[in-house]
């Protein structure tokens, strides 16, 4: 785990489907309130769609557009348990399927890099995501890249050592 970091550097070479599907298999086996399983992966990897979905990142995610793949993860509260002291577990337990993912992806020498910044509505339309669900996440995903294609800013990120609240 500890060698998880959400890099930028990411090249362009592609991704096996196989290891894709791990992905997302490994998101799934995710524990979740009364196995209810609120979450919903969707590999983007075909290039017409994963350019449209590119097109929707803001100039601060340019680094993401280099991406072979991107995972949007989707949700609604509908989907989870809901306990009765507000307590709503749709957003707990689609993370905890997004943290499985991610620790896999680096398992696999991957990048996996969970971004928000993103326009969610044009995202969904160009996915088919309907209106109820909650697009949490982009995860874009790639094999580590030419850190010379990062800004100087991001490029220092790359090798500082980042503190973790303990």
């Amino acid at each position: 785990m500890k060698y998880r970091k959400a890099y930028r550097a990411i090249s362009e070479k592609k991704i096996d489907k196989n290891i894709l599907d791990l992905l997302v298999y490994s998101a799934k086996l995710a524990p979740s309130c009364a196995n209810k399983q609120p979450w919903n992966f969707r590999v983007i990897s075909e290039e017409g769609l994963l350019e449209k979905v590119k097109e929707a990142l803001p100039g601060g995610n340019y680094w993401a557009k280099k991406s072979p793949a991107i995972i949007a993860v989707y949700t609604k509260k509908e989907d989870d348990c809901v306990l009765s002291d507000n307590r709503n577990y749709f957003l707990f337990d689609t993370g905890l399927a997004v943290g499985n993912l991610l620790a896999q992806a680096t398992q696999f020498g991957l990048i996996a890099h969970p971004i928000a910044g993103f326009d969610p509505i044009r995202v969904k339309e160009t996915l088919g995501i309907e209106n109820e669900f909650i697009l949490i996440t982009l995860i874009v995903l790639g094999h580590y890249g030419d850190i010379s294609n990062l800004s100087d800013k991001h490029q220092k990120s790359e090798h500082d050592i980042r503190k973790r609240k303990v």
